[in-house]
């Protein structure tokens, strides 16, 4: 069991290389990362990120990190939206908590609020009806899951749609399974009013108190 533990750090620290290397730790408050574990179910959070263009970031805990995905337009609940979903960089899980002002000049500059946060359950199967790794899941281009979220709840997918070679990147579509949980309302609202579910405040009031950021290279 140990020996299993170790080599599952190991394999996080190894798929957060391009996220550290992105970032100067002494300038961000944004969190370095460790190498613990997840709880028994894996978290997801969605975050609100208001960089060079506003978008929602939808992050899943996935092998001892966050798998992300930029979705320019947010998730939504109503399975006739496809949302477009562009992969990032893995993040730590110590992610799931980050709220607050990332500085100007530096890679992703500018307000994160957390919009939605919960845990989720996976629910891909193979052909004979047998259970998937999520992460071996996702592999093949195809995931299922069940969100237990303050927003987001039910059934979704996550699909690649485009491969990552070439000029271009790899794109996923993120959408909401037809299910006793989905609703037709429009999607979430303008992430300018939205509010956070950490501490109830918008985008600009965390961007006036950059102080009151949750700042994870201090004690």
């Amino acid at each position: 069991m140990g020996e299993k533990r170790n080599r599952a750090a190991a394999d996080a620290g190894d798929s957060l290389r391009t996220y550290r290397a992105k970032r100067h730790f002494e300038r961000t408050a944004e969190p370095r990362g460790s190498d613990g574990e997840g709880g028994e179910r894996p978290r997801f959070v969605v975050q609100i990120h208001d960089a060079s263009t506003m978008h929602f970031d939808f992050r899943l805990e996935v092998d001892g990190v966050l798998k992300s995905w930029s979705v320019p337009k947010g998730p939504s609940a109503d399975p006739h939206d496809k949302r477009l979903a562009m992969p990032t960089e893995d993040h730590p899980l110590e992610y799931r908590d980050f709220e607050g002002v990332i500085p100007e000049g530096e890679y992703g500059g500018g307000t994160v609020i957390v919009w939605d946060q919960g845990t989720y359950r996976p629910l891909s199967h193979d052909r004979r009806g047998r259970p998937v790794p999520f992460g071996e899941a996702l592999g093949k281009g195809h995931a299922s899951f069940r969100l237990d979220g303050g927003k987001l709840r039910g059934g979704y997918a996550l699909t690649r749609i485009r491969g990552g070679e070439g000029p271009e990147r790899e794109a996923w579509l993120l959408v909401k399974a037809d299910d006793e949980r989905a609703r037709q309302d429009g999607g979430p609202p303008d992430p300018r009013r939205a509010r956070s579910a950490r501490s109830g405040r918008t985008l600009r009031q965390v961007a006036e108190h950059p102080e009151a950021e949750w700042q994870s290279n201090r004690p």
